[in-house]
């Protein structure tokens, strides 16, 4: 049958083309994903960079450390500390200790991100000076680039400062230099320092001294700002590739089956020729398995060899769009060729084993048949798998919601879960096709003509042909409503969160990431009329299960005023309750009973035992836990609620908040104004991983779109000239054509919304009862921009091929052989 297979190849290449096409792009994308995915593995070394030329570097504690029975555990501390007192002066009798600071400035007209030190580690990065001199005073400062010249005033939210001197820009910050008095007032607390000493030496004075480390070489760049970002950007990459690896695995196998499924059932009568003249069920598995052999490894090679020049693009617009380091190349792998080949080839030799089996049973007398009506299109494999993912997918959400619906919320989560239900309403699909295009097409049906009739009569008579082409429109619009949706419902529940919790009137937020001084503080709670509730961020570690330390962010703040401004969603005891030996915790905590005494590490890393207040419900994530300033040492206070006493008057107590902040720049919302500007857009690598899958889904979909009404539009020609003998005009029938496209396009949007609908569902329901009250937003924009561009490829592609096709006599193509 192999030579049957081949002559097949060449008699129907129109056919075999969609499903060459279709696996190519397929395995195109699943190399490109996964050389870029093995690319993200691993980072390149980074050297130091402020601390590139110190001798040594001593580092205060900012490691906690846990022994457990499966090993040590550690987390980032939240409040690092500064090397111990007693160590710096044995330092001092080894050589020059130099201290470091670092902290946020805020200057208006200068670049984000800018950083404040002392001028006496300048010569560590080591930067020099190209214009002015060294900062002598307070109020003197030297900047890093060219946005400012010397003799300049900035004005920053440490007050007005004038600019001394300028040093070249090395790259990694943008850094504003004071004098070494003026930083040390600036940023008392300091948790790094240089040491102009042998090596040796130093260790052997910081000996004894809990988690104080010593960096030489390569080390120093641990005391460099954010040391752990290339990881963070690994991991941030992992997670892209692998989502979008994934989707693309999914979407590509998906349609590439569906392509093949259909390719196979569109020659329904050619086997039944073939059986009229002899051939066996046997013979006909083994065609149509050696037609999909041959496609398949041809395909699949090709799909290398393009997957091949796509990834270094795709690398250089993930680093131009800032979702990768400059460093981030496509490396020499060879496992991903060869998985996406063996996958491709895999796959379509898969799409035909279902139809193989009814090419095999097809008998002769399907050769006789010249109904277009598509029987018996849901088999039994069919049935059974459809049905068993559906009740997969129900009973998996079920018990989501009974035991852990918090996990519905988490991105793994709602980003997987749609595929099952896709692949569930596909293989259901045919079901519902016939009343579908039969209520879509309800009203033109009843119009004057026989257009309406038509469209109806065709849709639904070609169940299978509907279905395939729907498929490609169900997976993208599915994909959109739900990716889309999840982020803009969880967005909405932190919203209504937040304006669920804040009940003062006003919140002041400090200008930048320094926080707020005492005398600032003190100015606010001067304010007549205003209830003051002042907070600051910090974290707090406990051990799971005695093996897993966890980190939950803090608030510290005191009681009274946190329970006058604000409205924690408790579920336990009493806010009010809160005091220094006692900690709100939330119900994600192994041990969340009010009056237990749970073991803690506190922001610093120092260890307690604190009672439980209160107990807050999980929400959306973000109720973390909350203690008091004095089991939160260090952490500057970064928000002040503001409620009014009775009586007061909103505008003049507005006005005096203003006062009080003007010096350090702070800003003074209303609640509204707040809940506004907090509004939590999802990040930008997320939303451009989104996106980049999205569009992966919607190129390839597009493609596949086309290819599909290729192929089914080629094997309707006859159908076509039978409408022209009928005395239908070419206009009248690329009408049609055109019309059958866009109820079929219709059909698939239907059920994709369907499932991102049931999706968004589940995830409603699981913020329910996280005693979050919000609604479900769906992205109607994004999805009619999908359907529609599905609209215009669908109908492009189905009524070019038959105007083609409509340029010869109606006799001769009624008379064409299939």
């Amino acid at each position: 049958m192999l030579s049957v297979a081949l002559r097949t190849l060449r008699t129907r290449w129109v056919t075999f083309l969609g499903s060459f096409v279709a696996l190519c792009l397929g395995v195109a994308l699943l190399a490109v994903m996964g050389l870029a995915l093995a690319s993200s593995l691993d980072a390149p070394e980074r050297a130091p960079e402020r601390f590139a030329a110190a001798p040594v570097v001593v580092k205060g504690q900012d490691i906690l450390r846990v022994s457990t029975p499966i090993g040590e555990r550690t987390q980032q501390l939240a409040a690092p500390r500064a090397v111990p007192e007693d160590t710096v002066g044995r330092l001092e009798r080894l050589g020059t200790v130099v201290r470091d600071r670092s902290f946020a400035v805020t200057a208006r007209g200068g670049p984000g991100g800018l950083v404040g030190h002392p001028w006496s580690t300048a010569s560590f990065a080591p930067y020099r000076l190209t214009a002015g001199h060294a900062p002598r005073a307070a109020g003197e400062v030297v900047v890093s680039g060219d946005w400012a010249r010397p003799g300049e005033r900035l004005r920053t939210d440490h007050g007005t400062a004038l600019v001394v001197g300028t040093v070249a820009d090395r790259g990694f910050e943008h850094a504003v230099f004071y004098s070494d008095e003026e930083a040390a007032r600036l940023s008392p607390a300091g948790v790094q320092l240089v040491v102009d000493a042998d090596a040796a030496a130093v260790r052997d004075a910081v000996r004894g001294s809990a988690g104080v480390r010593v960096l030489t070489g390569d080390a120093r760049r641990f005391a460099d700002a954010d040391p752990e970002r290339d990881r963070e950007a690994l991991t941030a990459m992992n997670a892209m590739f692998g989502t979008a690896g994934g989707v693309t695995a999914f979407v590509s196998v998906f349609v590439v089956a569906s392509t093949f499924a259909f390719a196979v059932a569109q020659r329904r009568r050619e086997f039944g020729l073939l059986r009229t003249a002899g051939a066996t069920p046997g013979q006909i598995r083994r065609m149509v398995f050696a037609e999909a052999l041959v496609v398949g490894v041809l395909a699949s090679a090709a799909g290398c060899v393009l997957g091949s020049f796509g990834a270094p693009r795709l690398a250089q617009w993930v680093v131009d769009g800032g979702l990768a380091p400059a460093w981030f190349r496509i490396g020499d792998y060879t496992w991903p060729y060869l998985m996406a080949f063996w996958t491709g080839l895999l796959v379509a030799l898969c799409g035909v084993v279902a139809a193989s089996w009814r090419a095999g049973r097809t008998g002769p007398t399907e050769a006789l048949r010249g109904a277009a009506v598509d029987t018996k299109a849901m088999t039994w494999g069919r049935w059974l798998f459809g049905a068993g993912l559906l009740l997969t997918a129900a009973v998996t959400l079920g018990l989501a919601l009974v035991t852990e619906p918090g996990d519905l919320l988490h991105r793994k989560t709602y980003v997987s879960r749609p595929m099952l239900l896709i692949t569930a309403v596909a293989l259901l699909a045919p079901v519902v096709v016939r009343p579908l295009t039969r209520l879509l097409a309800w009203l033109p049906a009843r119009l004057p003509g026989a257009g309406g009739m038509l469209v109806r009569e065709n849709a639904a008579a070609g169940v299978r042909r509907t279905a395939a082409i729907a498929a490609p429109v169900l997976v993208t619009v599915a994909l959109a409503g739900s990716l889309l949706g999840a982020t803009a419902t969880l967005n909405e529940a932190r919203v209504a969160e937040t304006r669920e919790q804040t009940t003062a009137a006003f919140v002041v937020t400090p200008a930048g990431g320094s926080g707020f001084d005492d005398a600032t503080l003190d100015r606010l709670r001067a304010v007549p009329g205003a209830t003051v509730s002042a907070t600051a961020s910090s974290a707090v570690y406990v051990l799971e299960d005695g093996v897993a330390l966890v980190k939950s962010e803090a608030r510290a703040a005191e009681a009274r005023p946190l329970a006058a401004t604000t409205r924690l969603p408790v579920v336990a005891g009493r806010v009010s309750d809160l005091d220094d030996g006692s900690i709100v915790v939330n119900e994600e905590w192994e041990r969340h009973r009010v009056g237990d005494r749970v073991p803690v590490w506190l922001g610093d890393g120092t260890r307690t035992t604190l009672r439980i207040a209160a107990v807050m419900a999980v929400g959306t994530g973000n109720n973390g836990v909350y203690v008091t300033p004095a089991n939160a040492r260090g952490a500057a206070v970064d928000r002040v609620d503001v409620g009014l006493a009775r009586g007061a008057d909103a505008g003049a107590v507005a006005e005096r908040l203003r006062a009080a902040v003007a010096g350090g720049g702070g800003q003074v919302f209303t609640k509204a104004q707040f809940v506004a500007a907090t509004y939590p857009e999802t990040n930008r690598t997320a939303r451009l991983g989104f996106l980049l899958v999205l569009g992966i889904a919607l190129l390839y979909t597009g493609i596949s779109l086309a290819n599909t009404m290729v192929m089914a539009t080629s094997d309707r020609v006859r159908d076509l000239a039978v409408l022209r003998l009928a005395g239908a005009t070419r206009r009248q029938v690329l009408r049609l054509v055109g019309a059958e496209a866009v109820t079929v396009v219709a059909v698939g949007a239907l059920l994709g919304l369907l499932v991102a609908a049931l999706n968004l569902l589940g995830m409603w329901g699981a913020l329910g009862l996280l005693s979050v009250r919000t609604t479900i937003e769906l992205p109607w924009r994004t999805i009619g921009a999908v359907v529609a561009a599905c609209a215009v490829l669908a109908v492009v592609s189905s009524v070019a091929p038959a105007g083609l096709a409509l340029r010869r006599r109606a006799v001769e193509l009624a008379g064409m052989r299939e």
